[in-house]
């Protein structure tokens, strides 16, 4: 009930013409992130965070997350219409969405995505109201040690839930470890990996890194790729929308199995590509119409867009609660709270309520507006995919560059962002993941000195990491699943054994 008064208080915070506004501007700007190829969430929110620096924390939240809210259905939308996904996670929706546009059915594949996309994120919101005053109660009783390991827990969940490769995951942590570790120590005050450039005497802004990576990394990839945009028109009106919405309810199991799916993936940091993979594998699985999957199935775009949004909206808790952001999005909006002089976590909470929760009374109404604006800007959207890519191209570069610009007004900055940018092509063409790196840059700093300051607890005694029911608790539960590869794999030789052993004596 406490948490239900808060969200009250919430309401009163976020429903202003102000943040209406904000609401509107950032969900439209999000759709058309999420359209144009080589943006994508992250780098939009990335882009827009240094206009945020003059606006008071609240506001530039909310500009922030509806910018992401609109970015999940733009990509949608060219899933849908151009078989070209705007997200990761959107991958899965062209499966069966763009058969459905093919065959004449776009309103109802463009209903069914986004009715279904605002489903699985009021699930994930709801989520959030009713589990961040347990998760802040439980995170209070956190000291260095535990937080620790619950840093450590992010890490090894990376490894072994994200279903990436894991020798190229931990790679990725490394290296983001060891771009969080240049420029000064923030124990000794000494200068670490800095080669005597002045430049790098501040670190490397986690926001050049991102703009680089998803920005300029993608734009390459894109490039190579040659992409052209051929899809189908659409225009949604009000009685086609409304019949899918009468159609909605008989999908009621993709649904729910769909949100669960999006929030559990969400909160742990599987992230919505994963999510949305899952949930389409399992629909295709329990499905009676299995065989109409890849021809043009709605349920086909039900599950992966309920899981793609669940995940998206539950991955806000943990970064809120813990200091632990659940996506690569939630890192670089982490990295804005930080910028703010916000210092997410239990205490943030306690300190801020009127933040949080605003953000949180914020979800609720923006992704009614998200629903209501994706619905009704279609066709303009679809307009400017046909936009020859040679124009779009050199103006993504311009904005990224700008973006790494208005950062610190620093020339080196540039060249950075233009590294990193080569980094993510590399990363994409070789398969490494690219979201553990950046939680190591986000995290780096704070995961050090929380190790640094348990060692000085315990004169360098590791065994402070098992000392009390709690800390071994997450220890123990992180190592599981940092070897969780390597267990899998041994199960399935094993497995393999047996079934020789079998096949063995059958045919004596």
């Amino acid at each position: 009930m406490a948490n239900i008064d808060s969200l009250l208080h919430g309401f009163s915070v976020a429903l202003t013409v102000h943040h209406i506004a904000l609401m509107m501007v950032g969900v439209l700007l999000g759709i058309l992130v999420g359209v144009l190829p080589g943006l994508g969430a992250p780098n939009g929110v990335t882009l827009l965070l240094p206009l945020t620096y003059s606006m008071d924390p609240v506001g530039a939240i909310i500009l922030l997350t509806s910018m992401y809210w609109g970015a999940l259905f733009g990509g949608s939308t060219t899933s849908i219409l151009f078989n070209i996904p705007g997200e990761p996670s959107s991958v899965a929706t062209t499966f069966d969405g763009h058969p459905m546009a093919k065959q004449g059915q776009a309103v109802q594949a463009l209903s069914f995505a986004f009715l279904s996309a605002g489903c699985g994120a009021m699930v994930g919101v709801i989520v959030i109201t009713l589990l961040s005053g347990w998760v802040t109660n439980f995170a209070l009783q956190f000291s260095s040690p535990e937080f620790f390991a619950v840093y450590f827990l992010a890490f090894a969940s990376f490894v072994g839930l994200s279903g990436a490769n894991p020798a190229k995951t931990l790679v990725s942590i490394l290296l983001g470890f060891a771009f969080a570790t240049v420029g000064m120590d923030t124990v000794s005050g000494s200068l670490r990996l800095t080669f005597g450039l002045d430049e790098l005497l501040r670190g490397i802004s986690f926001l050049i890194v991102v703009i680089g990576l998803f920005g300029i990394g993608e734009l390459l990839l894109t490039m190579e790729e040659g992409l052209k945009f051929e899809g189908v028109r659409a225009k949604v009106n009000l009685s086609g929308v409304l019949s899918t919405l009468a159609r909605l309810p008989q999908y009621w199991v993709a649904l729910l199995r769909g949100s669960l799916i999006g929030v559990w993936m969400g909160i742990t940091p599987g992230g919505p590509t994963a999510a949305s993979f899952m949930s389409y594998g399992l629909a295709k699985r329990f499905s009676r119409r299995r065989d109409r999957f890849g021809h043009g199935e709605p349920e086909g775009v039900i599950a992966p867009e309920t899981a793609d949004h669940g995940a998206g909206t539950a991955a806000m808790l943990p970064m809120l609660a813990l200091g632990i952001p659940g996506s690569a999005t939630a890192a670089v909006m982490m990295g804005g709270l930080m910028i703010w002089g916000l210092n997410p976590g239990p205490m943030l909470f306690i300190e801020r309520p009127d933040f949080v929760w605003g953000l949180i009374a914020s979800m609720y109404v923006g992704n009614v507006v998200a629903v209501i604006l994706v619905l009704t800007t279609v066709p303009l959207f679809a307009a400017i995919l046909r936009i020859p890519f040679a124009i779009i191209g050199p103006l993504i570069v311009v904005i990224c560059f700008i973006g790494a610009w208005t950062v610190a007004s620093s020339k080196p900055d540039l060249w950075i962002a233009l590294i990193f940018g080569f980094v993510g092509y590399v990363f994409k063409k070789l398969d490494y993941p690219i979201a553990p790196l950046v939680l190591a840059l986000v995290l780096g700093d704070k995961a050090e000195d929380a190790f640094r300051q348990s060692m000085l607890m315990s004169q360098g005694d590791l065994g402070i990491f098992f000392s009390n029911a709690l800390v071994s608790t997450i220890t123990i539960l992180a190592i599981i699943l940092l070897t969780w590869p390597l267990w899998a794999m041994l199960i399935g030789r094993a497995k393999m054994f047996r079934a020789k052993l079998k096949r063995a004596e059958l045919a004596d």
